[in-house]
């Protein structure tokens, strides 16, 4: 459920899909996170960035969401937002997060990427 300015902000293509994510709130899904900018011209009548938007999908669909992301540790991450007739979706994978040792491997491959770049900076300053 989006307002007009939102709307106007999607097809400038001013979103932001980061951190975002979908949850399941009294029998329906809420997208959180989703920043969606503020449309320069709506003036006063502006909408607020970042608050919950309620997805509209059917019965079954929702159904479908809740069974799967019923087990541990799964998500439900919007992939990307795009426009079909006019109407403005929502494409929503189910994901699941990441287990201590999978964070782990992703922090040693940041710290020597870094270490790496450091070094390619002195080399190249001599």
């Amino acid at each position: 459920m989006l307002v007009g300015s939102e709307v106007k902000s999607l097809r400038e293509g001013r979103c932001s899909l980061n951190e975002s994510y979908a949850k399941m709130k009294d029998g329906a899904i809420w997208l959180f996170g989703c920043d969606i900018q503020e449309y320069l011209e709506a003036n006063r009548l502006n909408h607020q960035p970042k608050r919950p938007r309620k997805l509209l999908l059917h019965r079954s669909e929702i159904r479908r969401c809740e069974v799967r992301t019923a087990a541990k540790g799964f998500t439900l991450i919007p992939l990307r937002i795009y426009f079909r007739k006019h109407y403005a979706k929502v494409l929503l994978g189910i994901c699941q997060g990441k287990h201590e040792h999978d964070k782990r491997q992703a922090l040693k491959k940041a710290d020597s990427d870094r270490r790496i770049k450091l070094n390619m900076m002195r080399y190249l300053q001599r």
